[in-house]
């Protein structure tokens, strides 16, 4: 009875869901699928019989002819010559300045030269030898820089208003040409070179081509350097009132260069060594002093002075 009632209940059930029979009674029977129009949008499947929309039109392509004189292209031509040019007239620029910096050097070479020249002959004043004999030589080379400082200008002038543009490529030489003849100055007057006597000498103008005041003075702290040695050597020498004269020359200067409000750069270093100098020819006046070295009257000439 079981099996009969297998047999027509389980075929009817089959056909409904549109699956073939199992063959095994126990399992489940499988869900049928949904068909693809139960699984896509209402309104793509209207729209698949409907037309679709026509696409954008796409832009005009342009002309070849035309594209090179569009207003959009000007602007970067015009950019592109303006900094072409620009970086030509800096080319030339350059050019022109490193021929100035050649010229400027071969002369600072020949002012090198004449500067060992006086520098050699200044030496020999620590020495035991006469002092006007010593000077004749280093004497004859302020001519020598004189005229080497007029070609300089004469360079300069080609291209007003750039004196601090090339000022460094004869900074150095300039201190060292004001520290010898300061110190040459002072051993033929027994006084210190003024700022005015200096340009006088080296054939320099204000107005145009001028001592700059900053080597005008590192020159002058250059110069005290040599002080120190020249006295001990004169008090070697026998010339016991040099150390006298030396000390009043140095505190004088050095209580001058107190008045200038110097910050921290080279000039103040070289000022801060001029104080040393000062201090070795106090220690030289001393020992000549306390050693009855000096004579009387030099004794009261100092005394009165203070």
């Amino acid at each position: 009875m079981r099996a009969a009632f297998r047999g027509t209940l389980f075929p009817a059930l089959a056909s409904r869901c549109h699956v073939s029979p199992c063959p095994n009674p126990l399992t489940k029977p499988l869900i049928p699928l949904r068909s693809v129009s139960d699984t896509l949008p209402y309104r793509l499947l209207c729209s698949s019989s409907a037309s679709a929309p026509p696409p954008p039109p796409l832009p005009p392509m342009a002309d070849e002819n035309t594209s090179s004189t569009s207003p959009s292209a000007a602007p970067g031509i015009n950019s592109s010559a303006s900094v072409e040019k620009q970086f030509e007239g800096f080319r030339s620029l350059l050019d022109e300045s490193g021929t100035i910096r050649e010229r400027i050097r071969s002369v600072v070479m020949e002012m090198e030269s004449a500067v060992r020249i006086m520098h050699s002959g200044l030496l020999l004043v620590h020495q035991s030898l006469p002092v006007p004999e010593v000077l004749e030589k280093p004497r004859a080379q302020i001519g020598v820089l004189k005229e080497l400082y007029r070609r300089l200008a004469d360079i300069l002038r080609e291209c007003p208003g750039q004196y601090y543009r090339y000022h460094g490529d004869w900074r150095s030489e300039t201190q060292s040409v004001v520290s010898l003849i300061a110190f040459l100055h002072y051993l033929e007057t027994g006084t210190l070179l003024l700022h005015a006597e200096a340009e006088e000498k080296l054939g320099l103008d204000a107005s145009n081509f001028g001592l700059d005041i900053e080597d005008y003075l590192t020159g002058l702290c250059f110069m005290s350097n040599e002080m120190p040695r020249y006295v001990v050597n004169q008090v070697t020498a026998g010339d016991y009132d040099c150390p006298r004269k030396v000390l009043k020359f140095l505190t004088d200067l050095h209580a001058s260069f107190r008045m200038l409000n110097l910050r921290n750069d080279f000039l103040r270093k070289k000022f801060d060594g001029m104080k040393y100098d000062l201090r070795r020819v106090e220690e030289v006046y001393y020992d000549v002093k306390i050693r009855g070295l000096m004579a009387e009257d030099t004794t009261k000439d100092q005394k009165t002075e203070a």
